[in-house]
This record gives structure tokens, sequence and C-alpha cells, in this order.
């Protein structure tokens, strides 16, 4: 009997651009189904650009019929004014995916980074790069929103199978040893390589 995948779409909020990812889990098999960005026009007025997300969140969800979306929530920064608009627009993503009767789970940006590397202050290009270990990617990345919005989707699925616990155990138990990089790591963590 064949194994059902579990459709999982990620989204990293943005205001200029959105990044999404969606990700299929069957088993043990983590496969990327689309990796992108929804790009917004910076010079519209912000309801237009809200309903723009509003559009192409419900497109995605209409053309690979996840389970959960998982959104990452946003950076607090200085400026009120940004943290209102990503917060608008992380708004709608979820009241789209929880309209359709999809399961939201909403996760900081250090925790991707933690369930994704170890590390939770890691940088974009060390998130992409793991990601590339985690799963096959063919694409070569054009906006680190959609690899992102991926990451977010990975951390999703790792979160709801205990797996993020592995790499805190792992840190402690390595701690006091000389670390060998992504290739103990991976070695470290062989539930999280498809």
């Amino acid at each position: 009997m064949a194994q059902k995948s579990k459709i999982i779409l990620g989204i990293d909020p943005g205001t200029v651009i959105m990044g999404y990812g969606i990700l299929s889990v069957t088993g043990k098999q983590i496969k990327m189904l689309e990796m992108n960005v929804i790009k917004l026009n910076g010079k519209k007025d912000m309801f237009e650009r809200l309903g723009t997300i509003n559009t192409v969140i419900q497109e995605i969800i209409d053309k690979y019929k996840p389970d959960d979306m998982a959104i990452e929530a946003p950076f607090f920064g200085k400026n009120v004014q940004s943290m209102l608009k990503l917060g608008r627009a992380q708004g709608v993503a979820i009241a789209v995916a929880m309209s359709n009767g999809l399961a939201v789970a909403e996760y900081s940006p250090k925790k991707v980074k933690q369930s994704i590397t170890g590390n939770g202050n890691a940088n974009k290009e060390q998130i992409w790069k793991m990601l590339n270990s985690i799963m096959p990617l063919t694409n070569t990345i054009k906006y680190f929103d959609a690899s992102d919005a991926l990451a977010v989707a990975v951390c999703h699925h790792f979160n709801a199978h205990g797996l993020v616990t592995t790499v805190a155990a792992t840190k402690k138990n390595t701690r006091n040893k000389k670390s060998g990089g992504w290739e103990d790591f991976i070695k470290n963590n062989p539930g999280r390589i498809g």
C-alpha cells in the first residue's frame, strides 16, 4: 500500500518579496515541489499588495492542496511601520490558509535556523547549503526569501516528528569535541537526509 504524502506550504512573509516553498513528505523522503517568490510592486498601495498576496496564496493552495502551512514570525526590528506592514502580510497569508482548513504553525527565524543547521545564528547561505544536503535541489538560488520559506516548511516537518531535539542533543554531545562542520552535522543527523 502506497504511503500518502504530506504537503507542507512554507511562507517567508514580506511586503515586497514574499517567499514560498512547497514540500512533499512521504515516509522519510523529503522532496521540494516548488520554491519561488511572490514579487509585489513596492510602489503600489499596501492594500493592493495584500490583495495580491491573498490571490497568489489561494492559487498555490488550489494547485498543491497542502495539509499544513508553516510561516516565519516577523523579525522584531526598530522600524515600527515595517513591522506593521509585515504583520499584515503575514496575517493575510494565515487567513487564506485557515479559510482553506489548513493547520497553521509559526516559527521564529532563530527556530528555523536552529532546526535546519543546528545554529540559531546561521546565515542564509548556510541554510541554503544545508537544505541541499537534506534533499535534492536542482534550483540555483535567486532569492533567499524562497529558500527561507522552504526552510520554514522543513522546520515544520522536523518539529512535527521530533527531529529538532536530535540536533540539540547532538550539539550538547559534541560541544567539547572539535567539530568537523557540515560533514559531522550530516553524519550526526541521518534522519535529516532523504
